[in-house]
């Protein structure tokens, strides 16, 4: 039977009347020059190559004024795509806003990208040994130091180990005797020279000694082993739990599912018209490369970016850094070595119950091997069991966590995992810091500045009013002393010679300005023939000269000085001026 295809996908609303047509291949919408770029209400989607699963909707086709940096991010093979991975229900485009997309254009031009700095590993010198007659040289002088710091009688050593005495056996003391004893072949040699004790160097006594225990080495790794049981199971439990609970937190976090389609929405407006335009998803690892895409002026990443959009629009999404919060530790696990050691105590076990069956028909009764490992065999058991179901659920979680961001777990590992979550984790904590002192510098800037702009315009300002005080002081004296002459002469006061001692009443000062002039037009019409004599027939150079003449002969008839007229001094100003 042929499939029915599936319909048209529904058309965009619109405000009303037809919409417009398409751009033609190749094109994208006309834009005015100078304006913002489109934003997503104005964009339209394409139709994708291939229908996507599980009925997502196709990804929508961003165009973009400037050339932006790309985010070289691996984009999800939909193939892989399972019906509970976070890429199926993810619907960015409710995270469009202009005010984000004109950011990104702003902030995020192009520029060749930043250059990564390799670190190189030191190496430690290897130790170099010694030799000696009997033994190797090496060999000789490890047992010639363990046995100085144990000073215990050679057969004392030889019955602790026989015993499993736990408190006269230390576990670093069971480890140099492992390293220090010689290979099979040369304690054979050295037990067949136990008649020629006597004649034999220290070291080698203690070998010989020592040679009568049967499966001596692997008697003492189980020892050791039995020692440091606890230690290593305690030392596993922990970092089982803590990536266990990490999955589970990263997984499961709804805000931190918000965040990512945030990020694939600024992911595929930036990468408009590249390969990785239109992604369904892209590879989690890409999270630690926020950082190094940097702005266009190399003033702001990409992740300062991101979190100053969180912080300023979807402040909840941020909770995410809250409930994520196992991922420190687990970042410190290595699930490899985990594996390896569960691995490890797994076939300790199995060599341990080997060695009870071989030892447990020893004739010599000091030896206590048998009875106590058994008891220690069957609780080790156990312990492994529960570590191991531990260990495999956390191997499907991460199964069910690489299903969920829909990449390979065989090809990233979860240690990978873990520390790429961290790096990102304490890069964003890091950007919000440093978001947080740029705005309170910005603010101690603004207000500075704003500070220095108000002192300048009250200094501006004070000087605008004392250059109008003085302008208004200039033309009022320069019309009082007029509108003062030109009361004198028509009043005949110009012509006064006599004037009043100092000691009589003066006269009331005249009003100066209006009241002055609005004086002048009442006696306008009484004054006419007055003045207009007076205009004619004085020449204020003789009136000056006449008037010098009248001070002189007063001076002369006057013992003391007598004020200047009022003509005088309307002159003299007038003169002066």
């Amino acid at each position: 039977m042929r499939s029915t295809p599936p319909p048209p996908p529904p058309p965009l609303p619109s405000i009303g009347g037809p919409p417009p047509p398409p751009p033609l291949p190749g094109m994208g919408p006309h834009i005015p020059s100078g304006r913002v770029p489109p934003f997503p209400d104005m964009m339209l989607s394409s139709p994708p190559s291939s229908q996507l699963p599980f009925g997502m909707a196709p990804k929508k086709k961003y165009s973009t004024i400037t050339q932006t940096k790309r985010l070289n991010w691996n984009k999800v093979n939909p193939k892989h795509l399972e019906t509970d991975s976070v890429w199926v229900s993810l619907q960015e485009d409710k995270f469009e806003s202009p005010d984000i997309f004109r950011g990104l254009e702003e902030m995020f031009s192009t520029k060749p990208p930043p250059k990564k700095v390799s670190e190189t590993a030191q190496r430690k010198p290897a130790k170099k040994g010694k030799e000696l007659k009997v033994l190797d040289i090496k060999t000789g002088q490890n047992l010639s130091i363990l046995l100085s710091s144990i000073k215990l009688p050679y057969e004392e050593i030889k019955n602790r180990v026989l015993a499993v005495d736990e408190k006269g056996l230390t576990a670093s003391m069971l480890e140099q005797l492992i390293k220090s004893i010689p290979d099979a072949e040369s304690m054979k040699k050295l037990a067949d020279l136990k008649e020629c004790y006597s004649d034999l160097a220290e070291p080698e006594q203690f070998v010989v000694v020592m040679s009568s225990i049967k499966r001596l080495v692997p008697r003492l790794n189980s020892i050791l082993f039995k020692l440091r049981f606890s230690e290593l199971v305690s030392d596993i439990k922990p970092d089982l739990v803590s990536a266990t609970e990490a999955l589970d937190e990263v997984k499961n976090c709804r805000k931190f599912a918000r965040f990512l389609e945030l990020l694939l929405l600024m992911g595929n407006y930036l990468n408009a018209g590249s390969r990785n335009a239109q992604s369904v998803g892209f590879d989690i690892s890409f999270l630690t490369k926020l950082e190094g895409t940097k702005s266009h002026d190399g003033s702001m990443t990409l992740l300062h970016f991101v979190a100053q959009i969180l912080e300023s629009k979807y402040p909840d999404i941020l909770g995410f850094l809250d409930e994520i919060i196992h991922i420190d530790k687990a970042a410190r696990v290595s699930p490899e070595t985990l594996q390896k050691s569960i691995a490890s105590i797994g076939k300790q076990l199995k060599e341990l119950e080997l060695d009870i069956k071989n030892l447990g028909k020893s004739n010599d009764p000091n030896d206590k091997f048998a009875s106590v490992m058994k008891n220690f065999l069957r609780e080790g058991q156990q312990q492994y069991e529960l570590v191991s179901a531990m260990y495999k659920k956390l191997e499907t979680l991460y199964d069910s966590t690489a299903k969920y961001f829909a990449f390979e777990p065989k090809k990233y590992t979860m240690e990978e995992f873990f520390t790429d979550m961290k790096t990102f984790k304490d890069g964003m904590e890091k950007a919000l810091r440093e978001n947080i002192k740029i705005k309170e510098t910005r603010e101690k800037i603004r207000r500075a500045l704003e500070a220095k702009e108000k002192s300048d315009k009250e200094k501006q300002d004070k000087k605008l009013r004392q250059a109008a005080i003085l302008n208004m002081t200039a033309n009022d004296n320069q019309e009082g002393v007029m509108d003062s002459l030109l009361e004198a002469l028509k009043t005949g006061s110009a012509f006064s010679v006599c004037r009043e001692t100092r000691g009589s009443k003066q006269r009331t000062p005249r009003a100066a300005g209006a009241d002055r002039r609005a004086q002048l037009a009442k006696n306008q019409s009484r004054q006419n023939t007055l003045e207009n004599s007076a205009l004619k027939e004085i020449n204020f150079e003789d009136h000056s000269n006449i008037n010098r003449e009248n001070m002189k002969n007063r001076e002369r008839r006057k013992p003391f000085k007598e004020e200047e007229t009022e003509a005088e001094q309307l002159l003299r100003r007038l003169k002066a001026l």
